[in-house]
């Protein structure tokens, strides 16, 4: 899914500002590095995955500027990045299946709030038979739906978005 997710992002990701929510080990953010994002923000919740996290990012002598890791719940952090002005051109959603919503709410909150950029894309990896679009805020609107097996990766943007924007 995230190879998939990564093929529709093409060129888009190069200069990015790459958000990468429950972040677990890092493999999304260091992904999105690796294929060209200016920076990387890496939220987790759990310190010892942050560790690891860490660990990755010495292991690829990333400076603390373009992979910053934030240990705290995604929705207090993207509310504290938002408060200081921070933008993002992508960010990537990845909860434990049990609590997608959890996922959705906080890009909702990214897009609500301004921390998502104009022309930003969501992205949320989810159970197959999660109800997003029944769930999907106004204002936004999901332009591609990666499905396949036990899980899903949606893709959405504002739904306001002029075509030159896409």
């Amino acid at each position: 899914m995230r190879e998939r997710a990564f093929a529709v992002f093409g060129e888009r990701v190069v200069g990015a500002r790459f958000l990468d929510l429950f972040s677990g080990t890092g493999a999304v953010g260091l992904e999105a590095l690796s294929r060209g994002a200016s920076t990387v923000v890496f939220v987790e919740r759990h310190r010892g995955a942050a560790r690891i996290i860490s660990d990755n990012r010495a292991l690829f002598e990333l400076e603390d500027d373009r992979a910053r890791i934030l240990v705290q719940p995604a929705a207090a952090a993207v509310a504290s990045m938002a408060r200081r002005g921070e933008t993002f051109d992508v960010a990537w959603a990845d909860p434990p299946f049990e609590s997608w919503e959890e996922g959705l709410e906080a890009l909702a909150v990214a897009f609500a709030t301004g921390l998502m950029a104009s022309a930003g894309m969501g992205c949320l990896e989810c159970p197959e038979r999660a109800a997003v679009e029944t769930a999907l805020p106004e204002g936004l609107e999901i332009f591609r739906d990666l499905g396949g097996g036990a899980s899903r990766v949606v893709l959405m943007r504002r739904s306001n978005v002029g075509e030159l924007d896409r």
